[in-house]
């Protein structure tokens, strides 16, 4: 199956889009189906840090860790689950657009299963599809109106 792409504009500079978009804890503000975030390591945002997650899937919620698998700062980062039985692949690229003070975000996800995860990931991936478009508004409105945190308290970095 082809990933799932959206792409959105948004008037904020890409460093502090990029930023925010990228910070696992952070994840619970914009994502919608995001319960809860942690990091798993020492505050590392590198390639090979690993986060986990809770995501309400459903009316259940589930738990995964993942690994950063890319970073090129300011401009794209990947990572992936670790396990289970459905694996995400999961791509955000911030470019500049115009002035410096606009971004174009592109979200991309990859759904695979292993076992019975092939006949979640089906599932799991018409959720995504439909949850996702709504995260990137929340990710917009929360960016562009200043309700984000940029003195990343808490944020552990």
């Amino acid at each position: 199956m082809m990933p799932i792409v959206l792409i959105i504009d948004i008037a904020r500079p890409v460093e502090e889009v990029f930023s925010y978009i990228t910070d696992p804890l952070q994840f619970p503000e914009w994502q919608l189906d995001v319960v809860s975030a942690r990091r798993d390591d020492a505050g590392s945002r590198g390639v090979g840090s690993r986060f986990v997650t809770t995501r309400r899937v459903g009316r259940m919620q589930r738990t995964t860790t993942q690994e950063i698998i890319d970073v090129d700062e300011p401009r794209t980062w990947a990572a992936r689950t670790i396990g289970g039985p459905v694996s995400l692949l999961a791509k955000v690229t911030v470019e500049p657009r115009g002035d410096t003070n606009r971004s174009r975000v592109t979200l991309s996800f990859d759904f695979a299963g292993r076992g019975l995860g092939k006949f979640l990931a089906p599932l799991i991936r018409r959720m995504a599809a439909r949850e996702a478009p709504k995260s990137l508004q929340n990710l917009k409105r929360r960016l562009e109106s200043g309700e984000h945190r940029t003195d990343r308290q808490g944020s552990g970095t």
